[in-house]
């Protein structure tokens, strides 16, 4: 019965001796980085980051009726594919036909008409999620915002955003 078992050892020992033991620790020691690194968040918007261009829809301006700053230009951009089916900022999922976009500051649920100042095509998206990354940019818009501004070939447009209704 001694020599089964030792001939049962010398076979586990065997198929798992291509590498010697210190090799074995490394590869654990990686192995345990990799699967804390993956549990470490990685958000895609981050105030320290990004200076954000600050929307105070408390404070009145004068061009406004209510009080709320209504009217702003700049560069919009789009996204799509790599976000379809993720869930946004505001938790539902993006779906990149829908006529939604992404801005820094105005609050979840803010429709507002976006217009291409270059074509004159416009549309009316409701803010669901944050962004955009650039910062030179004032609002990223939604594949489907996107094809009504006939903007998907250059990517960017230069754009008049006006805010219909504030979110909450």
């Amino acid at each position: 019965m001694n020599t089964s078992n030792h001939s049962t050892h010398q076979i586990t020992h065997s198929a798992y001796s291509f590498l010697p033991k210190e090799y074995w620790n490394l590869l654990l020691i990686f192995i345990l980085s990799l699967l804390i690194v993956s549990c470490a968040s990685a958000p895609r918007f981050t105030k320290e980051r990004y200076a954000e261009p600050k929307v105070n829809s408390s404070k009145p301006v004068s061009n406004s009726p209510n009080g709320k700053a209504t009217s702003y230009k700049g560069i919009a951009s789009y996204y799509g594919n790599d976000f379809h089916g993720k869930k946004t900022a505001n938790g539902e999922m993006f779906d990149m036909h829908g006529l939604t976009a992404a801005h820094r500051s105005f609050p979840f649920g803010t429709k507002v008409r976006v217009t291409n100042t270059d074509n004159g095509k416009s549309c009316i998206v409701r803010v669901n999620d944050r962004g955009p990354f650039k910062l030179e940019r004032i609002m990223d818009l939604s594949m489907g915002a996107a094809e009504m501004l006939d903007m998907m070939k250059s990517g960017t447009a230069n754009v008049a955003l006006e805010v219909l209704e504030w979110g909450e």
